[in-house]
């Protein structure tokens, strides 16, 4: 029989950016099965389509809008469909992003600049355009969440990934601000910071350095899976309304850093 215990997000509505793969498609998945309506965002239609169909067929409630989140006007105007069709969103999961890593004496100017865009531009995109709906949320029903996807790359220090790690250390300083701002009006802002997990993203690094680090990496640790992450993210959201993680670190057990 399914309860409110095992259904702790019933009534709740989620919005997932990133949710074409990896942890944000395993999150929308979590957030589902955990009784929440989930709206998912990314660049890939078909592959939102076809998380979509999964989630509805193991009984959740989702939809889909194909966008790009560094696209302002798009993020605002899927915010604005969000609101008509769902009745605003009560949960944002800033998830979109991606790891360029690289000597910084290559001037990957491309490449850096697709990580800013990418990680602080359309993260802000997202927050912009979602948090008048937390707020609102957070008056109606007591509590909202933002949770933005961060790294541990914010605190600790990498070779060849500099832009990178500022990029995810700006995610989570912000998070810690807008918490102090939000938090009063009940919104949670939470900072989810995950070690190495095996998603896509290694699959757009095409510094030989890093990639060897990463082959590295996968001999001697067994990384997290997009499902670990995602667990984290549905617990977070699943707390009281009076507990606030603000701040979440997940390491594989065997990564010392």
């Amino acid at each position: 029989m399914t309860t409110q215990t095992s259904r702790p997000l019933s009534g709740r509505v989620a919005v997932v950016t990133g949710a074409s793969s990896g942890i944000g498609a395993a999150s929308a998945e979590h957030l589902a099965a955990l009784g929440a309506r989930v709206v998912v965002l990314a660049r890939r239609a078909d592959r939102l389509e076809q998380l979509v169909a999964r989630i509805n067929e193991n009984g959740g409630q989702a939809g889909a809008l194909p966008l790009d989140v560094t696209d302002q006007a798009a993020v605002q105007a899927a915010a604005d469909r969000v609101a008509a069709e769902f009745g605003g969103a009560d949960l944002l999961f800033n998830n979109a992003g991606i790891m360029l890593p690289a000597p910084i004496e290559e001037r990957a100017g491309e490449q850096w600049q697709h990580q800013i865009d990418l990680n602080i531009t359309g993260l802000m995109n997202a927050i912009g355009a979602f948090t008048p709906q937390l707020v609102k949320a957070a008056e109606q029903h007591g509590v909202a969440d933002l949770i933005n996807t961060s790294s541990i790359a914010a605190q600790n220090i990498y070779p060849n990934f500099a832009v990178y790690s500022a990029t995810k250390a700006y995610v989570t300083h912000l998070s810690r601000h807008l918490r102090v701002e939000l938090g009063p009006k009940k919104v949670r802002v939470s900072a989810i910071e995950p070690g190495i997990v095996g998603t896509e993203l290694q699959s757009h690094v095409t510094d030989d350095g890093a990639l060897a680090w990463l082959a590295g990496a996968k001999e001697t640790i067994e990384w997290l899976t997009p499902e670990d992450v995602a667990q984290t993210v549905g617990f977070v959201a699943s707390l009281p309304a009076r507990v606030n993680l603000q701040q979440v670190t997940v390491m594989p057990t065997a990564q010392a850093s």
